[in-house]
């Protein structure tokens, strides 16, 4: 009877000990921080094709959280597609931003929020005055772009249930199907389009508002308290000490 008690007490302290267990140990005793990244989200994470170095505002923040932990820092490619099942498969320790959705809540952990976002459509410019507002692009006559893994091939349904969809696979974007003429529109984040009229001038922001505001945080895996407490506090500090502020006019966003 002792000996089952002890064995029993002996399995509640190895299960008990396994939990403690923290990515935050594991990172500092490799000294390497693995971080998940798309680098196809302007201007949060691009990949330059020449070098296949990563730029952008997530890759400032992730350079900056690795220098804090006294860590070196190793992107890992991910896909939207993949990007929520690089956490659980343990690729790679935390991710760029992303869209906070209860779907991906249900396996991941997020930290505290650093930014937050509208989204809008976006058509040809040439194409304004029939594509004026949301309700023009809700049509079965309307084909929309959506890229495979987004939040926002979640939201399309939602937003034009009349409209037929089109979902494609990085490497490709839902807005190279409008470019191309094979899609009369796409929704993404007010950020990324900003950054696409500037890019492209033949594509436009229909010009109906901005709507279904998200917010952006890293991923982490779900049961890791210790590590998502320490980056969601880490975040705080960094937001009181003004290196947010100054990373957003780096990048001319605005803030919360």
């Amino acid at each position: 009877m002792i000996k089952k008690i002890f064995s029993i007490l002996l399995i509640v302290f190895s299960i008990t000990n396994l939990q403690a267990a923290s990515k935050l140990d594991e990172i500092k005793q490799n000294g390497e921080l693995r971080v998940g990244t798309t680098g196809d989200w302007d201007p949060m994470t691009m990949k330059d094709p020449a070098t296949n170095k990563y730029k952008g505002f997530d890759i400032d923040v992730m350079n900056e959280l690795a220098k804090d932990l006294g860590v070196k820092v190793k992107f890992v490619p991910a896909e939207w597609k993949t990007i929520v099942a690089g956490i659980t498969a343990d690729r790679y320790d935390i991710s760029t931003s992303v869209t906070k959705t209860p779907k991906r809540a249900e396996v991941a952990g997020f930290t505290a929020t650093y930014y937050k976002y509208g989204t809008v459509p976006l058509v040809l410019k040439k194409n304004l005055k029939k594509f004026s507002t949301w309700d023009s692009l809700n049509s079965n006559k309307v084909t929309i772009a959506t890229t495979l893994g987004t939040s926002q091939e979640e939201k399309a349904k939602e937003f034009f249930p009349k409209s037929k969809l089109k979902s494609v696979e990085a490497p490709a974007r839902d807005f190279q199907e409008v470019l191309a003429g094979r899609a009369d529109g796409n929704i993404t984040s007010s950020t990324e389009a900003n950054k696409l009229i500037i890019k492209y001038p033949q594509l436009a922001i229909v010009p109906d508002g901005e709507k279904n505001p998200a917010f952006l945080a890293m991923m982490v895996p779900k049961g890791d308290k210790v590590w998502n407490n320490y980056v969601s506090d880490w975040i705080k500090k960094k937001q009181s000490s003004g290196f947010f502020t100054t990373l957003l006019a780096k990048y001319n966003l605005k803030s919360l």
